[in-house]
């Protein structure tokens, strides 16, 4: 059967950031500094990529050693960091975000560019509580932005389509952007953010895998992650279709196809690829509101 390979990406890893892009005026909130929001806020930090940054959260003791980069405030005043800031990263509960916009409404000026991370909170949501006239983007990343190696995913109203290069030019800094229509978000949900998880599965099988062939655990996951990371490099590089890459590395009668088959007769591809709908066949319950924030039906 002929494997349909597709076109290569035409740029990969991270994007340049040019000389405009550094001397941009960066005065980013980051609204919720949870596990997702700190994750932003490192990758910002790390890349240099904001020239003033406040932190919100209910409780900001844990969040109190990020005061230590100089150029970062953190506090649980909402307000204030929206007055001082430009540009407003939103990465808060889907189940709290109505109340925090109605919070600072009236603080928003032409100026601000509204990006959420929120899942399930769609655009048509947001401009109904501030108004349609705002730069409203969502972006889906994933905790990989921490360490500079994210695949978000970017979409925006009529007013955010005009900034998209601005929001890529924030989240390529931290890896890899891509803008696509808002209805697929939900999708990139599950590939990208709770994508991170399954990798991380898949690694984790690996590393058992070694231990069992004889490797002490941390060399086990040592080359796992590092086999995994230069699979994925691979592709980014060439642009190739995973089948051209095993094609190279399987023999006839050799171990690789022996291995793959055997992954296969057990059920590998179509047993992620059904967790992966049943991962977004979730997300659509959240949407419908059959099911709360905790995942419970009420």
């Amino acid at each position: 059967m002929m494997v349909d390979k597709g076109p290569g990406p035409k740029s990969a890893g991270h994007h340049p950031v040019t000389n405009n892009q550094k001397k941009a005026t960066m005065k980013i909130a980051i609204i919720g500094a949870g596990n997702l929001g700190l994750s932003i806020a490192k990758g910002v930090l790390h890349s240099n990529g904001a020239t003033t940054m406040y932190l919100t959260k209910r409780n900001i003791g844990d969040i109190e050693d990020f005061k230590k980069y100089g150029n970062v405030s953190v506090t649980t005043d909402n307000r204030e960091a929206v007055q001082n800031s430009d540009i407003l990263i939103f990465a808060v509960q889907p189940n709290h975000i109505e109340k925090l916009l109605l919070e600072i409404k009236d603080l928003l000026t032409g100026n601000h560019i509204i990006i959420s991370t929120i899942t399930g909170f769609g655009i048509s949501k947001i401009e109904e509580v501030v108004g349609k006239e705002h730069t409203i983007i969502r972006s889906m990343p994933n905790t990989a932005i921490s360490v500079g190696r994210s695949m978000t995913c970017i979409c925006g109203n009529e007013n955010g389509k005009k900034r998209i290069d601005l929001a890529k030019a924030i989240f390529n800094r931290m890896g890899h952007s891509l803008e696509i229509p808002e209805e697929q978000m939900q999708a990139a949900t599950v590939i990208c953010a709770s994508g991170v998880a399954f990798w991380m599965r898949l690694i984790r099988a690996t590393t058992q895998g070694a231990i069992q062939l004889g490797f002490d655990a941390r060399e086990a996951q040592e080359l796992a992650m590092h086999t995994c990371n230069g699979a994925a490099s691979l592709l980014i590089a060439s642009g190739n279709h995973p089948e051209e890459e095993i094609d190279k590395v399987t023999t006839p009668m050799g171990c690789t196809i022996k291995g793959l088959n055997e992954m296969e007769h057990q059920g590998l591809s179509s047993s992620l690829i059904r967790g992966i709908v049943a991962s977004f066949d979730k997300i659509t319950e959240f949407k419908k509101g059959n099911y709360g924030i905790d995942g419970k039906k009420p």
